[in-house]
C-alpha cells in the first residue's frame, strides 16, 4: 500500500494504492486531471471528479483493528467508490500507511471540490444508522449494568463483576463508534483528522 507521486509533464499526479480485502487484488488510485483513475488489475475505470456530489468520511472499525478508515464518494449516477487507509498483505497482517492516505484524500478532496463546486462534504453515518447505532449501544450499556445491579443484590459478586467488565469492553468498542460517525456537515473541501489519520504534525 502507498501513495505516491507519479510524473507526468512534470505534473506530480496523487495516488494510492489498497488491497481491500485478505483474498484479491490490489486497487490503484490516481488522479489525472479531472479525474480519479482506478485500477482493479483486471481493468481500469476513469470517474469524472464533477460527477461526485458526495464526500463522506467515517471510522469503520473490523475485528481484526480498531483504526480503520474509510472515504467515500458517491456519484451523480448512484454508484460509490470507497477506499480505506488499510491493506491486507495476508489473511491475518495488515497495513497502514496512515500519512501517506491522508495526503491523498487531502489532494482529492481538493480536486473534487474545484470539479463540483456543489458537492456535499459530510462526516459520520447517515443520521438513522448513526442513531440506531447509539440506541442500541445505550441500550446494551444498561442492560449490563442492570444485571450487574441485581447480581450483587443477590449476593452473585461472581457475575456481577463479570456485567461490570462486559460492560467496560462494551462500553471501549462502541463509544468511538457512536462519537467519531456523529453525522455532521463539513466545509467544502473539508478533510476531518479524526476521520482521516496521519495529518502532519506542524
Amino acid at each position: 500500500m502507498q501513495a505516491e507521486d507519479d510524473t507526468s509533464d512534470d505534473t506530480p499526479l496523487p495516488s494510492w494504492r489498497q488491497r481491500p480485502k485478505p483474498i484479491g487484488f490490489e486497487i490503484a488510485y490516481r488522479l489525472d486531471g479531472d479525474a480519479l483513475e482506478i485500477d482493479t488489475t483486471r481493468k481500469i475505470d476513469r470517474v469524472r471528479l464533477a460527477a461526485v456530489e458526495q464526500v463522506r468520511f467515517i471510522y469503520a472499525p473490523s475485528n481484526v483493528t480498531s483504526k480503520s478508515y474509510r472515504t467515500q464518494l458517491r456519484l451523480s449516477d448512484g454508484k460509490s467508490v470507497t477506499f480505506g487507509n488499510l491493506s491486507w498483505r495476508s489473511l491475518t497482517d495488515i497495513d497502514r500507511d496512515d500519512a501517506r492516505y491522508h495526503a491523498f484524500v487531502t489532494a482529492l478532496s481538493a480536486a473534487i471540490e474545484r470539479a463540483n463546486p456543489r458537492v456535499r462534504f459530510v462526516a459520520g453515518k447517515p443520521f438513522a444508522l448513526w442513531l440506531a447505532l447509539a440506541l442500541v449501544g445505550g441500550l446494551s450499556l444498561v442492560m449490563l449494568a442492570w444485571f450487574s445491579l441485581r447480581a450483587f443484590q443477590q449476593g452473585a459478586t461472581t457475575a456481577g463483576w463479570l456485567g461490570i467488565l462486559l460492560g467496560a469492553v462494551s462500553f471501549w468498542q462502541v463509544w468511538p463508534m457512536v462519537r467519531l460517525n456523529r453525522p455532521r456537515e463539513l466545509s467544502p473541501g473539508e478533510v476531518p483528522d479524526e476521520l482521516v489519520p496521519g495529518r502532519p504534525r506542524d
